[in-house]
């Protein structure tokens, strides 16, 4: 018997009902379910994805998240989770469905994504170029007995929250409220970092992923910063730490190796039709989850 041509799958877009299906095909890869990360995905941004025909799920997805929205469209997407289900990999359902992401729903659109090794090749053919990389550290935090306890660092409050969304904007180089205003709800612990007149200087979050507390976003004015807030982070949790740091961040990567995090995975910052990210990496220590951007 002749197996269906699975590349004329119409593609649709995903909605929260579809979340099930969604950490099903992640489970199915090998990748943890992710249930709280999808939640927020497809809440904040917009899934795609085929139906598989032995009506078991989903034979692929992706989800893409917009930023700084304006009358000719969005000035960034993001684009993560692209999964195929292990049954109908290698058959060329990846490149269909980013190929209707990127030429149809997003054309023109400058786009970044997070890319696995695996990934990249594709992701090469259809024009993203590496712009970055992001080594991924997960491990048990060891406070550093030199550290003393920031007085700069505290917990976020509902009026923080407006400052936060425009240091934000300044910093990721784009908007991005409908992500940023979701992060009360979204993380565990939600800190803010200000300095001595008062003027806040960074903030991060921790927010659960399985058996981990995700490090995201990580926002500081300097290294000493950054450690600030991871410190203060990882003193309200006692599961293992994981987080993504721009490798540029050679001494923050130095500092959470000495404290316990070991790498375990390096992904390239890609782009297309954008020379690179916007705003100011030299703040941005941390994406809130790589998926997003």
């Amino acid at each position: 018997m002749t197996p269906p041509d699975l590349t004329a799958l119409p593609i649709r877009a995903l909605t929260p009902e579809d979340l099930r299906h969604c950490a099903d095909l992640s489970e199915d890869r090998g990748w943890p379910r992710e249930d709280h990360k999808w939640r927020l995905l497809l809440a904040a941004g917009s899934g795609y994805g085929m139906d598989a025909p032995d009506g078991r799920g989903l034979a692929a997805a992706c989800v893409v998240t917009r930023y700084g929205q304006t009358h000719a469209g969005p000035e960034l997407a993001a684009i993560g989770m692209v999964l195929v289900a292990e049954r109908y990999a290698r058959r060329g359902l990846g490149r269909r469905l980013m190929t209707h992401v990127c030429d149809d729903v997003l054309k023109g659109v400058p786009l970044t994504l997070h890319a696995t090794p695996y990934g990249r090749p594709l992701y090469e053919e259809l024009g993203f170029e590496t712009t970055g990389r992001a080594e991924m550290l997960i491990g048990t935090f060891r406070p550093d007995p030199a550290a003393s306890v920031s007085d700069g660092v505290r917990p976020a409050t509902a009026e923080d929250l407006s400052r936060i969304v425009r240091l934000d904007t300044e910093v990721f180089g784009t908007d991005r409220t409908h992500m940023i205003t979701r992060l009360p709800a979204f993380a565990d612990r939600l800190l803010v970092a200000e300095d001595a007149a008062g003027s806040l200087t960074g903030y991060a979050a921790l927010w659960p992923n399985m058996e981990t507390h995700v490090v995201g976003p990580l926002i500081a004015r300097d290294t000493a910063g950054a450690r600030a807030l991871v410190t203060a982070l990882a003193a309200g949790t006692e599961r293992p730490l994981r987080t993504d740091v721009d490798v540029r961040h050679e001494e923050l990567l130095d500092w959470l190796k000495d404290r316990g995090l070991t790498s375990v995975a390096f992904n390239s910052v890609m782009t297309r039709d954008t020379p690179g990210l916007p705003g100011d990496w030299t703040r941005r220590w941390a994406p809130l989850t790589v998926a997003a951007g």
